[in-house]
């Protein structure tokens, strides 16, 4: 790919990237964009934009092979509360992405990244197809943006990918770190606390390490294969109460269990690890072994 476009070119995934083909990738441009007056890590080119005033659309150059949309606000209960900010950050934003998208008639593909939290849970390896089930606020704006997506490529023909990512860990950055499951934990266990989990920890899920994740997005921005479809993006299978004795011992502290919190236990998804093999057969050799990594990752911190 000759150029790129990332918008909400600060968040801890497009970072990473941005780090990525910074490093490993020769003439690539790229044209950042995002709320803050500057990019954290001091990339250029960058703008500032707010993706809720439609007439600052204009700024994004759209001439472009792939559009990475990382603009976003995440959550749980919190979604409860700041409603009016998850609908506009989640699902207005990408609306006036794709309508600027529209009016300079851009021909790149839109590449959205999509979560676990859309899924019902289950004991099984889940597909691309699998029931669904919105818990939280989040979790539905996250699907609807996959269908904004889906409806705009049938009505006005625009390429996009969808990959949902479950649980990322990791980071090729110093600071840029994610504030999900796996760092969550490490931070308990480096300041000495005990790690403490809800219920008995059972819940399974797919983690990836952020360098397997970011080779893989990239890799399905520029495939022709990964077209206008939605692909589960794989990783290593741990329960979380497997996750927090790795890095329990690791660190000399202990796990420990408490019930359930009354609405935290009504929004939680369950198991949700992913069935990967739909993105893994288009990859074919160049799909990442994953094995070991979050145990070494332990190890190196």
């Amino acid at each position: 790919m000759n150029k790129i476009t990332i918008v909400g070119a600060n968040s801890y995934i497009a970072r990473n990237l941005i780090h990525y083909i910074r490093t490993n990738i020769r003439n690539t441009e790229l044209a950042l964009y995002d709320i803050a007056e500057q990019h954290i890590d001091g990339q250029k080119p960058y703008q500032q934009i707010n993706v809720l005033d439609g007439n600052e659309m204009k700024k994004i150059d759209f001439s472009c092979d792939a559009v990475f949309v990382f603009t976003g606000k995440t959550g749980s209960l919190d979604s409860f509360e700041h409603y009016d900010d998850f609908i506009h950050i989640n699902e207005i934003s990408l609306l006036n992405i794709i309508q600027e998208y529209r009016k300079q008639e851009s021909k790149a593909k839109i590449i959205f990244p999509s979560t676990r939290l859309v899924y019902r849970g289950k004991e099984m390896a889940l597909k691309e197809n699998e029931e669904k089930e919105f818990l939280t606020v989040y979790a539905i704006n996250k699907y609807a943006c996959e269908q904004y997506l889906k409806m705009y490529h049938s009505l006005y023909n625009i390429d996009y990918c969808i990959l949902r990512i479950c649980v990322p860990y990791g980071t090729m950055i110093q600071e840029a770190v994610s504030y999900g499951t796996a760092e969550f934990m490490l931070s308990k266990a480096k300041n000495g606390q005990d790690i403490v989990l809800y219920g008995n920890g059972s819940q399974r899920r797919t983690i990836t390490f952020i360098g397997d994740l970011i080779r893989i997005l990239y890799w399905a921005a520029g495939s022709e294969q990964c077209m206008n479809d939605i692909y589960n993006i794989g990783g290593e299978d741990y329960s979380l109460y497997e996750m927090a004795e790795k890095i329990a011992t690791a660190y000399g502290v202990r796990v420990k269990f408490q019930e359930w919190p009354k609405e935290a236990k009504i929004i939680e998804s369950g198991s949700t690890v992913f069935d990967s093999s739909k993105l893994d057969d288009i990859m074919g050799d160049q799909a990442r072994i994953f094995d070991g990594k979050f145990s070494k990752w332990i190890g190196e911190q």
